[in-house]
């Protein structure tokens, strides 16, 4: 099997610090990825280029996008790639979260996936390649179990028994 991986496409290098986030998340749990600039508005024959050459790699992959304001990536992107697309858009004041009805309401049979933290939109995407890659997924469990023990031994030691595993 052909290693999977992420495409983390941002609209603008302004998105960048937003998709370090993503890209830190997939390297803590492993995940091979890559990061590309392309606009759905002003780039959207270069964004068409790289897509046909993902989708074309024969490789399991999911697409991350990251674009604020107006979010046409996600949904073109979407609409371009049999693979799946997590849409992840910054966060921004400018426009009192109004521009967020961008990345929730999509055409018909347009269906990007909403994550809106970046570290979940890598976890989430680590979840879907676990799905063709079992180190993916036992690293996925691992994560989880990780999240879990830290859970209990907060609980452990708030109610004064010291810190303990998991349901111990």
């Amino acid at each position: 099997m052909k290693a999977p991986f992420v495409v983390i496409l941002m609209g603008s290098k302004s998105d960048e610090s937003h998709c370090s986030r993503i890209a830190a998340a997939l390297d803590a749990l492993g995940v091979e990825h890559v990061s590309r600039i392309g606009s759905a508005h002003k780039t959207p024959s270069h964004v068409s280029e790289m897509l046909a050459e993902y989708e074309a790699s024969g490789r399991p992959r999911v697409y991350v996008t990251v674009a604020g304001r107006s979010n046409a990536l996600s949904g073109f992107v979407d609409g371009a790639v049999d693979a799946p697309v997590i849409a992840c858009p910054p966060p921004s004041d400018a426009f009192g979260g109004a521009d967020l009805y961008s990345s929730i309401r999509m055409p018909s049979g347009i269906a990007p996936v909403l994550v809106l933290d970046p570290a979940n939109a890598a976890l989430a995407a680590a979840k879907m390649l676990g799905q063709a890659d079992p180190s993916i997924a036992e690293r996925v469990r691992a994560f989880r179990e990780a999240n879990a023990d830290a859970i209990a031994a907060d609980d452990a030691a708030l109610h004064g028994d010291g810190p303990k595993g998991r349901f111990a």
